[in-house]
C-alpha cells in the first residue's frame, strides 16, 4: 500500500509540474506558409510567347502555371478590383470574391501576328471545379507583348510567384495561392 501511495504522489507531481499534460500549443504559419497579398513585379521583356495555361491542386495552395516557349523575363501579379482585357480596358466577368490580374510580358503571338497560345474558351482556360481557392482562370487577351490572365479566387489569399526552367527550351511562370492565412 506503501509502495501505491508513493508511486500515486509521484504521477500527481509529475502531473503538477507538466512533465505528463501536454504543453500550450504554438500557432504556426498555415502549413508553413509566409507569403503575402502585396503585389509583385519583374519588369524584364521577355522574347518567348505564351504557349499554354494550366492548373494544378497541392496540399496547402493551388497553382496556376503559364508555360512559355522560352525564358520567363518579366510579369506583375496583383489583386485588382476587376480584371480587365488588355487594350480595350473592358472587364473581365470572374468568379470569386477576389480577383489577381496576372500579366506576363510576354505575348500570345509569334512575329508574324501567329497565335502561339489561343484558348478555345477564354473564359474558362482551365477546369479548376473543385479547387479549393481557385474558382476560375479567364484570357484577358494580349497586346502589344504582354498577356493578361485574370484569376478569380474565393478570397484575398496570400500568394507567391516563381519561375521555373523546362521543359526543353521553355520556360513556366508559377503562381501559387495559398488555401488559408
Amino acid at each position: 500500500m506503501k509502495k501505491v501511495r508513493v508511486w500515486l504522489a509521484a504521477v500527481v507531481m509529475a502531473a503538477g509540474l507538466g512533465l505528463l499534460a501536454p504543453g500550450p500549443a504554438a500557432a504556426d504559419a498555415y502549413c508553413g506558409l509566409v507569403w503575402g497579398s502585396l503585389a509583385t513585379t519583374d519588369p524584364a521583356m521577355s522574347q518567348a510567347q505564351v504557349a499554354n495555361v494550366r492548373a494544378g491542386q497541392h496540399y496547402c495552395f493551388d497553382r496556376l502555371v503559364i508555360d512559355l516557349n522560352g525564358p520567363v523575363a518579366g510579369y506583375t501579379a496583383r489583386y485588382v478590383p476587376q480584371v480587365v482585357q488588355d487594350g480595350s480596358g473592358f472587364p473581365v466577368q470572374l468568379r470569386g470574391q477576389a480577383f489577381l490580374q496576372l500579366t506576363v510580358n510576354a505575348p500570345a503571338y509569334d512575329d508574324n501576328g501567329q497565335a502561339t497560345y489561343n484558348p478555345a474558351d477564354k473564359n474558362e482556360l482551365t477546369n479548376v471545379t473543385g479547387y479549393q481557392t481557385f474558382r476560375q482562370v479567364a484570357w484577358a487577351g494580349s497586346f502589344e507583348g504582354y498577356s493578361n490572365v485574370g484569376l478569380g479566387v474565393r478570397a484575398r489569399l496570400p500568394f507567391r510567384v516563381s519561375t521555373l526552367a523546362g521543359p526543353d527550351a521553355g520556360s513556366r511562370l508559377v503562381i501559387d495561392v495559398a488555401h488559408f492565412w
